[in-house]
């Protein structure tokens, strides 16, 4: 039996049908080979988001008001001031204290005024989001920042508000006083009476203000612990109700967030940089005017918005120029200097967080003395100030109390911390090591 090969028995080729075929498979190597740079970015995009580290979750800047709601209900207000700088950060993540009911949660941009998207997550989130440490067990509120926080001193502040449901912290005696009774971690705090009622104990140093006809006890906490408050007041009528002040008015010392660092040169070159950060709220200023005090000379004057890490432009001015600038200012006179700062006006809702820099030179308050130590001698009127020594230098001899701390490139930094609305009137003297 003889077999005929198959292709004998083959239909005719139709024309262009080599083609068609080879077309077919150009075509499916194209998708073949488009489908292989598909996964291959995917894979990709999957190793990067694998090896993302998101930053530890780090802030600054913490201010907590407590406006104790009625008597007997166990709830306050929380107003809760923080900004979040960790470089990077796309969210951040504020803790639920156990034992409190939390609710009527909102969340601000204090920059712009607008609201914020939040979310309740439990720790492994926080810790995935946020980067918080030890979040086992912890409900938060998560915060998506309007922007990413910007490297080199860049901020994003917030506004965080809420209702809390805590009767253990805040309740009735038996003889009719109400009583809060709450160790306090972040540092400045302020708590609001009800209306009615009068401060009969505060354990801790506190200011005392009027705010709308109702009392507000605020203070700083300067130590490195909790603050373990504990307040009373009973009913009671001043029959005097002053005006309702803004969140955290100008007399408010522990809302005051204005602070400085002095860099230290070699003490024979009498100079020292400065960097001054403070929070501009009022609507519609543009400007700020940073008066250089007698005696000294300023060179190297910047600014940045901390909040977008725009440049701000400068302008030196003296004299009249001066006054007209800053017609409040006192002791201007011909000789006086200034550095005038110029940035977009505060709109209705909205703030602004600068940092100034500048280099300062004053034979008079800074010098190497006979002895080879160096001396600085300033009065310090901000809440909070360092001072940070050259490389090699160590305090022997601070007249005010501060705390000490070695930076990551070895220099000693100093911090004078000030709860009352006065002056420091500070006298450091150093030595070099040998």
């Amino acid at each position: 039996m003889k077999f005929k090969p198959l292709w004998l028995d083959a239909p005719a080729p139709r024309p262009f049908a080599a083609v068609s075929r080879v077309g077919r498979q150009l075509e499916g190597k194209i998708m073949i080979l488009t489908l292989l740079r598909v996964w291959a970015l995917a894979a990709l995009g999957l190793a990067a988001a694998a090896g993302a580290v998101v930053p530890a979750q780090r802030e600054t800047d913490g201010y907590t008001r407590y406006e104790l709601l009625a008597p007997g209900s166990g709830t306050f207000r929380i107003l809760y001031e923080i900004s979040a700088v960790a470089p990077g950060a796309r969210a951040y993540c504020n803790p639920i204290r156990p034992g409190s009911v939390a609710s009527d949660e909102r969340v601000t941009d204090r920059a712009t005024g607008r609201p914020l998207a939040w979310r309740v997550v439990d720790g492994t989130a926080a810790a995935t989001d946020c980067g918080v440490r030890d979040a086992a067990g912890m409900r938060f509120i998560e915060v998506t920042l309007a922007r990413p926080v910007a490297a080199a001193g860049g901020e994003a502040r917030l506004l965080i508000e809420k209702t809390y449901a805590d009767p253990k912290s805040y309740f009735t005696t038996g003889a009719g006083d109400i009583v809060f009774d709450r160790p306090l971690g972040v540092k400045r705090n302020a708590v609001l009476l009800p209306a009615g009622y009068v401060l009969v104990s505060s354990n801790y140093p506190a200011q005392i203000l009027e705010d709308g006809g109702r009392l507000l006890v605020s203070f700083w906490n300067v130590t490195p612990a909790e603050a373990p408050l504990r307040i009373v007041a009973r009913r009671g009528e001043t029959g005097v109700a002053a005006a309702a002040r803004p969140l955290g008015g100008e007399m408010e010392r522990a809302h005051q967030s204005r602070n400085i660092v002095y860099y230290l040169g070699p003490p024979e070159t009498h100079s020292f940089a400065l960097t001054h950060d403070y929070t501009e709220t009022r609507v519609g200023t543009d400007h700020y005017v940073n008066i250089v005090r007698a005696g000294s000379a300023v060179a190297n004057p910047s600014a940045v918005n901390l909040d977008t890490s725009e440049t701000i432009p400068f302008t030196m001015i003296a004299g009249e120029a001066v006054k007209r600038a800053e017609p409040e200012a006192a002791d201007v006179g011909p000789d006086t200097h200034a550095v005038l700062f110029r940035f977009r006006p505060v709109g209705a809702g909205e703030s602004l967080r600068l940092r100034i820099a500048e280099t300062y030179t004053d034979a008079g308050r800074y010098r190497l003395q006979a002895d080879g130590t160096l001396l600085w001698e300033r009065s310090l009127g901000r809440a909070e100030n360092a001072v940070v020594l050259p490389a090699g230098w160590i305090p022997v001899e601070s007249n005010m109390p501060c705390t000490v701390e070695t930076q990551p490139d070895g220099r000693l930094r100093l911090t004078y911390m000030n709860p009352r609305p006065d002056e420091l009137a500070v006298r450091l003297v150093a030595r070099r090591v040998r």
